[in-house]
C-alpha cells in the first residue's frame, strides 16, 4: 500500500512541475479545477466487493474529511459479466498539489488505517484487486469546474455517459478542445441539457492526446433521445462540417456507468 502510494506521490510531484511551469505564463482564464478518475480492476465478483466495501468504508469517508464532498463512484454498465470487473472513482481537486498530498493525508489519518483492514492488510498472494490506473484530467476553459447533474429519475436508473476522444497528434487534440470551448461545443450540450459532469483535458493517462468528458441522464431511453436532438441540432451540424475541425478525433471511446448507492451522485 505504502508503495502505491510513493508511486501517486512521485507521478503527481512530476506534473506539479510540469504544470507550475506551464501556469507561470498562462492567463487567469486558463485557471480550472482538476480531477482524478481512479479504476480499480478486480478478478472476481468476491475482489470487486472487497473494492466497494474499502471505496464505502475507508476511502469515501476520508476523503469527505479532507473536504471532498463531490466523489462520484461508478460500475460499468455489464460489469457483472465481464472477466475484468471495474469499479471507478471520480473526485475533482483544486491543485495538483491536493492530489500529491493525498496519500499522505491518508496515511496519517487513524479512522481510515482501521476502517476496512481486510483490504488495507490484504496478503500479497490474495490482493483486493489486480491493479488501478489513474487517469489526472484539468477542466476545460469554458467549464472550469464540475457540476451536480440535475436529474429527476431513481438513481438506480440514471446512466454516466463517460467518453474519451483520442487524436491523432498534438496539433488535432488542440483543435479539438478548442472545438469544445471557442467552437461552441460545451454550449450546445448545456443547451440541450446533457447534465455534463465535467469536461476535461487528460494531464496524464494511457491514451493520450486525448480529452474526456462525462455527461449523464435519467435513464438509457432519455441518453438516446438526447443524442438524437444532439446529432439533429442545427448549430453542431454548421460547427462539425467547419473545415478548420475535420479529422480531430482518431478514436472514441464510450463508456456506460450506473452510480453505486453510496456515490455523492
Amino acid at each position: 500500500m505504502k508503495r502505491t502510494f510513493y508511486s501517486l506521490f512521485v507521478l503527481c510531484s512530476f506534473l506539479t512541475l510540469i504544470t507550475t511551469s506551464l501556469n507561470a505564463t498562462a492567463s487567469p482564464a486558463a485557471a480550472g479545477s482538476y480531477y482524478a478518475i481512479r479504476i480499480y480492476h478486480a478478478v472476481d465478483n468476491e475482489h470487486e466487493a472487497l473494492v466497494e466495501k474499502y471505496l464505502q468504508t475507508a476511502f469515501l469517508p476520508a476523503l469527505h474529511r479532507m473536504g471532498y464532498k463531490t466523489v462520484g463512484v461508478f460500475k460499468p454498465v455489464g460489469n457483472d459479466t465481464a472477466a475484468d470487473k471495474k469499479v471507478y472513482v471520480y473526485f475533482p481537486f483544486k491543485s495538483l498539489d491536493d492530489l500529491t498530498k493525498l496519500p499522505m493525508l491518508l496515511e496519517i489519518d487513524k479512522e481510515y488505517a482501521t476502517a476496512d483492514t481486510e483490504y488495507t492488510n490484504a496478503q500479497y498472494n490474495q490482493p483486493a484487486f489486480t491493479r488501478f490506473e489513474t487517469i489526472v484530467l484539468h477542466a476545460f476553459e469554458k467549464a472550469p469546474q464540475m457540476s451536480l447533474p440535475q436529474l429527476k429519475g431513481n438513481k438506480a436508473d440514471r446512466i454516466y455517459e463517460l467518453r474519451s476522444y483520442e487524436s491523432p497528434s498534438e496539433k488535432y487534440y488542440l483543435n479539438k478542445v478548442q472545438m469544445f470551448n471557442q467552437g461552441g461545443e460545451t454550449v450546445i450540450f448545456k443547451r440541450l441539457n446533457f447534465n455534463a459532469v465535467f469536461y476535461a483535458e487528460v494531464v496524464s493517462g494511457s491514451h493520450m492526446p486525448n480529452l474526456m468528458y462525462m455527461t449523464t441522464f435519467d435513464s438509457m431511453q432519455s441518453r438516446e433521445e438526447h443524442w438524437k436532438a444532439f446529432n439533429n441540432d442545427a448549430a453542431w451540424k454548421k460547427v462539425s462540417s467547419m473545415p478548420g475541425y475535420q479529422h480531430n478525433v482518431s478514436k472514441a471511446d464510450i463508456l456506460f456507468l450506473t452510480p453505486l448507492d453510496f456515490s455523492d451522485f
